[in-house]
Formats: C-alpha cells, structure tokens, sequence
C-alpha cells in the first residue's frame, strides 16, 4: 500500500486517488499549468479506517454523522502514514504553504460532480498538514456528503477519500471557468468568472463576479460585477475581507488575459473531450489550473436555429404564426417552407427570406412587405397589411431591406405578373379541386399505408405526395388572392354606413351561402355530441383541423380519441351551444340586412352583391386552407410509416425532407443529427412563446431567462416604448361584456375556463375552436380582423379585440373586466 504518490504519477487513477486526483494528475501529465504537489492515497485512508470502518457504516445509515466525526475526532494518524506525508510536503520545499483537497472515488464524475461535498484546507503549513488531512477524511461522512450520496444511490460501502496537497498559489485573482455556457448550453461560448484574490470567494457564491464571456477568439459580452469581498490568506487558513474602493467595479481580466485563459480552457476540454468546469487562479500574470471537472447538468449540443441573426428585419408572429403557433420539428418547417415558396411566392424576393425559422417558431419578415410597397409606390396598402398581420407600434420604424428601389421592382414585378396568370389558372379549377380534395387525401393515405418497404414509400413522394401539396398550396394562393383587397375595403364600407354592429353580422354565415370551414371543429362536435354523425365520420370530415395542425409531430384530433373525449365533456356545462349562437346569430343578420335595406334601399341590391362576392372569397379562402392542413395530416402520415419502414421512429422528425428521402433510399448518415436536433427542439420547444414583433437579433434563451422580458416586442435597436397600462387592440367582434378575465396559455388548458368567463390569451387559432361558445368572449395579444379570433368571434357573436399586444401582460387570472369589440377596448373595473 502506497501512502503518498506524486501529482502526475501515472498510478493516479480513480480508485487510487479519487476524482479530483485523477483529474490534476492527467492535467499534470498533459503539461498544463498545475500547481506542484502529492496524493494521499484511497490505501492510506482505508488503513486509517480499518478498525472503525463497520461502526462508520452502521452510523452513516442510520444517519448520524456527529458518531462518525466523534470517532474520527478520536482516532490519531499512524505515525508510518504521518511520517511520509511529512516527507512528501518536505519534499516541495522549505514549509511551503498547501492546499489541502479532499478527493472522493465518486467524484468528479461525468453525471454527478459531487462539488463541495466534503471539505478543503487553505494556507496550511507543515505543523497543521497531518490534522488537515484527518480532517478531510472524516469530511467524506459529514452530513451533507452522506445525504449527497444517499440521493444519488451511491452505496457507502463503496467510497473511499484521498487527499490532494498542492501548493498554494498566492493568487491576486481567481474564479471558475466553464468551457460551455452552462445556461444555454452553447459549446462555442467560455463563460469565465473572475474576482480579486483566492477563488473561494467565487466558487462559494459570497461574491458577485465579473462574467466575461469569449467567443471565437474574441471577448463577446463582459459584465463587471460589484466585487464587494475577497479571501486572502491569514494565519491558520484564509479569511474575506472587502475589497478596497477603487477596485470593487475595476475588471479582473482585459481583454487579452480573457482570451487567454479560454485558449487555456480549450485545451482542458480538448483533452477530457468534454465540456469542463475549470477553477484558475492567477499569479503575477500567469494562469494556474486548480480543480477540472466536467460540467453536470449540461444541456446536449445544440443547433441554432434563428434567422433573426440573418440581418436587421422586422419579424411578426401574426396571422400565419397564429396559424403555425408551435416549435417546429425539422421535418415540419420543410414542409412549411415548401408550403410558402407555393402558396405566396407572389411577396418573395430573391436573396432575402420571406419566412423566417427563429428559435422553432414560424415569422413573416415584414421589411421585405414593406421595402417592396415602398418600392413600388403602394404604400397606401400597407393598411390592408395590418387587417391581415396585425398593428405596429406606434413610431416603429420598420428596417427596410439594404437593396435599391430599381432591384426591388425588377425582381418583384416579373414574379408577380407570373403569378397573376398563375392564379388566374388556378381559380378555374379551384372549385373541382376543393370537392375531390378530400377523396384524393384518402387516397394518398391508402397509398402509405399500403407502402411495404422505405424504397416504395420514397418513390410515392415525387410521384403523389408532394403533386398533391403544391396543388393544395397554389390553389390557397389562388382562394386568398381573388378579388384583391374586397375583404378590407367591403368591411370597412359597410362599418361607415351602418356601423360596427350590423356591419359584422352582415358579413356572417358566410352571407347565408354555407358554413365557413373554420367553424367545422365546433359545428362537428355539437353533431357528434347529438348522435346525428358517427365518431368515424367526424374524424374523416373534420379531424384534420385541431390546435397543432401544421406539426406533424403531433396527432390529430381524428386519429387522437382522448381528445374527442375532452372536448365532448366541455359540451355538457355549456348554458349555449354552438348551433343556438349561429342560430341567433343568422336572426341578427337577416335584422342588419333589414335596417340596411329601410335605410339605403337603392343600394341594397349592389351591397348585397358585393358582399355575397365578399363571402365567396372568404369561404374560398378557409376551405383551401382547410385542404391545404387536410394534406400536412397527410405529410404526418408519411413520415410515420416512414419510421416504421426504416424502423427509426419518431426519429424521422428531426431530419429535414432531404434527409428523410435519403434514408428512406438507404443513407443513415442523416440519422446522426438526430440527438443534436431532438435537443435543440426540446431546449426551444421549453421556452415561453417568443415576442409577436423581433427587429434585429434575438436570442430565445437569454430573452426567457430575463426577468423583464416583454412578449409584445423585442427591439435590439433598443428605445421600444415602455408596456401600456392599457390594453387596446382591433375590433375584433363587436358587443360589450363584462365578466372575469381566464388567461389560458394553451388550448389544452381549456377545462380552466368556466362558461361565461372572458378567455384572454396570445393567439387562437381552430384548435381553439371547441372553447369558444364557453366564453363570454375574447382577448388576444396577436390578430388583426382577418384574423382567426376575429373571424369566428364574428360568425359565434361573441365580443373580440385583438392584437393588443399586451393582455396576456397585464391581464390576470380573475380579474373583472369589460371587452368592447365594438371599440378594441378591455377596460381593468374595480371592485
């Protein structure tokens, strides 16, 4: 048995010298900057123990470490063990002062660090080194390293100490160094923690340091803290004291040093081949390496994914985010850009992305809108923009595209001439199109299943799927660009001749001509719930739409039984269902056409057309669209038989459709991407919803971890203007109600509202359907009138504003409230 063996010593492994031995010794040997200095081995503390090991386990599982510190207090170091530790330190020179390390068998271990568990020794000369040494071996049995271990199942019996004596570094600077960020999980970022004197000051939390972050050889982001303390060396150990004025807010490390050091924690990554949690210290400009662990509790690799770093643009979450409210799978946002490049190629401009993918979440980049009006002399329809997109903030001033006017129109005119021609076509066939659809998606889903081996379902891709969904997306093109901005002009004609009320109920029922598919889910399930159709029929008309309807990755509520169930439930406490509000609302209709018929009756017969052609285009423009999500059950579809051909599984949605087709043909390097993928998917898919409006760069992680985040806008320009203590928005629906505010995150969290509550959230979309006829009625922070929330509001006659931007920040649970939807106004009442 070997008491003592040197630093480097090839012998020092885990069961000799513990974790943070082994560590310093394979530092040592690499020929880092280490600290000189000697192990005590596992051997020498199990000689010690020999005789009080069974009481020592008897104690520690019953939980009393005061009997274990009063047995090791009682027991005195054998002089043949005393004596070569003494001849070890004597050995490092003429009464250096030591550290004196406490190292454990399991510690400093991949999934569990164990960090501060038992106990270390500071400024120790050679009288007081045998009694350190005692002292660090009955640390492993204190109360708080017996709970440690107790908690992570790791059994007593097994666990040795030894102890590491290294020379003090009489530091005039020190900390800790992680060569990941340990928030974001980021492997390009070193975040190092620096303050003035020894490192225990920052390792134990009692003062706040300087955090330098480096970044591709470069410092990116400095904060100097307020270094009230330090520890420094006294008599006996080390003491705090505070740190003198003039270097309280004076950074530790320039520049230079910071990068530097993070060279120095490179190569300690690069030698454990892991991320590393790195203690330095340093002495007259020279860097020494203390402690390396790897670090616990480490998020896995990511990928960024955030097209706010492509440039200074505006971004909004309206409309088609509200549409598309999720985190996106990979899979998913291939086929929502393959989606998008169909069915508005016509806003497109080349070198600049239309659609953005940040942090999972589905923007619309509004400079390349408004650089294109501004270009082409149409800025007067922008206002048709914000009834689709939503309001900006006042004296927003939206960042426009760094190309000149002249490459603009000659890159937008050609395109949208094409696609007036386009769409000209496609408008002939849309209505044959919008009747077979649904056979042919039954079709297609046959075909899948149908699919025996990955070759056979790749070769259904070009052939049938992917002909199908840009059929679907162009005829959505087709469906919303008919009859140009008479969606705005009609209603906003109609609200100056007869006001907001009989305006909105005018425009109802589809002008009397049929259901519009937006209503289907709410309309279905009343039928369902009657017994007038079968669980089968209303998955097949109906159970393509749902809350999450463009993710893939996520059932639909016709093949999702579990739903269908909850909503039926919500059903049964409704004092109104779904058919008396459209019925009331069909009265209220044929009421406003008879006003509006008494007093302009010259023009009834005009108005009356217009608005019939009003609703062709809007019925139009939900029931392609009801297709086009008909067919992403479809994609759905396609990549889960894809996984149980390749038998990858759910794998297969965190591979992009290149990569999907690949492996369907027999290439599995793609499948290598996958735990990345899944962990950047997960790590996004955790934070809250993202600001409705982004102007510039943006990063997810860092926006949710700030206490004052705001979820109405994020501008990296700065100047925003502060949150309004009122909540305003968009007529959404006219009428006034008061009652007491929800506020519902998710429609999964439905079942929190009681019927007659007013239902205040960041956006709906069909998915929420279902809770609509429960409310009284309805505020969000995203939406414009052709919104979702808008327009079934309408249909249900139930009041809505939205857009306001802030309600979810300034409404709470309980509140009483009243909603004008005939103003936009939710007004907070007292008492």
């Amino acid at each position: 048995m070997k008491v003592v063996i040197p630093l480097g010593d090839a012998a020092a492994d885990l069961a000799a010298v513990g974790g943070k031995g082994a560590s310093l010794a394979a530092l040592t040997r690499a020929g880092l900057p280490v600290p000189g200095g000697f192990h005590i081995t596992t051997g020498a503390y199990r000689a010690f123990t020999a005789d009080i090991r069974e009481e020592v386990l008897a104690a520690a599982s019953a939980g009393d470490a005061a009997r274990i510190a009063a047995l090791f207090a009682a027991r005195e170091v054998p002089e043949p063990i005393a004596a070569e530790i003494r001849a070890a330190h004597a050995a490092l020179g003429e009464d250096v002062t030591v550290a004196v390390r406490s190292s454990a068998t399991a510690e400093d271990l991949p999934g569990m660090s164990f960090a501060g568990q038992q106990d270390t020794y500071l400024n120790i000369r050679a009288e007081g080194l045998v009694e350190a040494v005692r002292r660090c071996w009955a640390s492993l049995w204190n109360a708080r390293a017996i709970a440690y271990r107790d908690r992570n199942g790791v059994p007593h019996a097994g666990v040795a100490l030894a102890v590491v004596v290294q020379e003090l570094v009489d530091a005039d600077a020190a900390g800790v160094m992680f060569t990941a960020d340990p928030v974001t999980g980021d492997r390009g970022r070193t975040v190092i923690n620096a303050s003035w004197g020894l490192g225990e000051s920052v390792v134990g939390g009692r003062v706040t340091p300087d955090t330098i972050v480096v970044s591709g050889g470069a410092v990116v982001e400095e904060r100097t803290g307020d270094k009230s303390v330090m520890t420094v060396r006294a008599p006996g150990g080390t003491r705090e004291e505070p740190v003198p004025d003039g270097m309280r807010r004076v950074p530790v490390l320039t520049g230079a040093q910071a990068v530097a050091l993070a060279g120095l924690g490179a190569r300690v990554q690069e030698l454990y081949g892991t991320p590393m949690d790195v203690e330095w210290a340093r002495r007259e400009g020279a860097f020494t390496v203390l402690q390396a662990r790897p670090i616990t509790g480490l998020r896995p690799p990511t990928e960024e994914w955030n097209d706010s770093l492509k440039g200074d643009h505006l971004w909004t979450a309206g409309n088609l985010g509200e549409a598309i409210p999720d985190v996106m799978t990979p899979i998913t946002w291939s086929f929502v850009r393959l989606f998008i490049n169909e069915a508005m190629s016509s806003t497109t401009m080349p070198g600049f992305d239309l659609v953005g993918n940040i942090g999972g979440r589905f923007y619309m980049n509004m400079s390349v809108i408004v650089s294109a009006a501004r270009a082409l002399g149409i800025q007067s329809r922008l206002g048709a923009v914000e009834q689709v997109f939503g309001r900006l903030p006042p004296g927003l001033e939206v960042p426009l595209l760094g190309v000149s006017r002249w490459r603009i129109i000659k890159a937008v005119l050609p395109a949208a001439i094409r696609i007036q021609r386009r769409v000209r076509a496609n408008l002939k066939d849309l209505r044959p199109f919008l009747a077979a659809a649904p056979r042919r998606c039954e079709e297609l889903h046959a075909a899948i299943r149908a699919a025996s081996s990955a070759a056979e379902l790749a070769d259904l891709w070009p052939g049938a799927v992917e002909p199908h969904l840009v059929t679907a997306c162009r005829m959505l093109e087709a469906a919303a660009r008919q009859g140009g901005t008479a969606l705005v002009h009609t209603r906003d004609r109609l609200r100056r001749m007869v006001g907001d009320s009989d305006a909105e109920a005018m425009l109802t029922g589809a002008a009397g001509d049929g259901e519009l598919a937006s209503l289907g889910l709410v309309t279905g399930l009343a039928r369902l719930a009657r017994g007038e159709i079968t669980r089968e029929t209303f998955a097949a008309v109906h159970g393509h739409r749902g809350p999450h309807e463009f993710e893939v990755s996520v059932p639909r509520p016709g093949e999702d039984p579990a739903w269908i169930d909850a909503q039926l439930a919500g059903l049964r406490d409704l004092r109104t269902g779904a058919d008396e509000l459209l019925a009331r609302r069909d009265a209220a209709r044929q009421e406003a056409w008879a006003r509006f018929a008494r007093r302009h009756p010259r023009r009834e017969a005009a108005m009356r057309a217009r608005v019939k052609r009003w609703s062709a285009v809007v019925r139009d423009r939900e029931s392609a669209r009801s297709e086009v999500v008909r067919v992403f059950w479809v994609l759905r579809a396609f990549v889960l038989r894809a996984g149980e051909l390749t038998g990858h599984g759910d794998d297969l949605f965190h591979l992009y459709l290149d990569e999907l087709l690949a492996v369907l043909r027999g290439d599995d390097a793609p499948l290598e991407r996958v735990p990345v993928r899944r962990a950047t998917y997960e790590m996004y898919a955790a934070l809250p919803p993202y600001p409705v409006l982004i102007v510039g760069r943006f990063d997810p992680v860092r926006w949710a971890a700030d206490p004052d985040r705001r979820s109405d806008i994020h501008d990296a320009r700065g100047g925003a203007a502060p949150v309004g203590d009122t909540v305003t928005g968009f007529p959404g629906a006219p009428g006034v109600v008061e009652g007491t505010a929800r506020v519902v995150a998710r429609p999964e969290d439905g079942d929190r509202l009681r019927p007659g509550e007013i239902l205040v959230t960041t956006l709906t979309n069909v998915g929420w359907t279902p809770l609509f006829p429960r409310v009284a009625a309805v505020v969000t922070d995203l939406g414009a009138p052709l919104s979702h929330a808008s327009i079934v509001a309408r249909e249900l006659g139930i009041p809505a504003v939205v857009g306001t931007g802030n309600a979810t920040m300034r409404l709470r649970d309980g509140d009483r409230i009243r909603v004008d939807g005939g103003r936009g106004t939710v007004e907070l009442l007292t008492g």
